[in-house]
């Protein structure tokens, strides 16, 4: 399973001091890859108009880091800032095992996110 990571932000800015806040608009993808949104790759085989708008309207970072290869590690990452061992949701080698929705465990309820 391959995850992007793809943050697309639309900066607004103003001739005034008192410019208002970017607009951030984070997109995380399970099985997405980077060549499968039209904004990397003219010829993906979906077309993703909206996403390639925000792309040539906005910020494209194309050197992005996901914390795992898998959705339940890199999720847990992306909401705490902290690698997904740290906060017990990793995976071991040969698991290959992620949280299911009635899944009993997740992150501890005093972690910071």
């Amino acid at each position: 399973m391959r995850v992007l990571l793809v943050l697309l932000s639309s900066l607004t800015l103003g001739a005034s001091a008192f410019s208002a806040p970017p607009n951030v608009v984070l997109i995380f993808c399970d099985n997405l890859g980077y060549g499968d949104v039209g904004c990397f790759n003219p010829e993906a085989y979906q077309p993703t108009p909206r996403i390639d708008r925000m792309a040539q309207e906005g910020m494209k970072f194309t050197h992005a880091y996901s914390a795992a290869p898998v959705c339940t590690p890199s999720r847990a990452s992306l909401m705490t800032g902290c690698y997904p061992r740290r906060v017990g949701l990793d995976l071991a080698p040969g698991q290959g095992l992620v949280l299911r929705p009635a899944a009993a465990f997740g992150l501890n309820p005093d972690e910071i996110t």
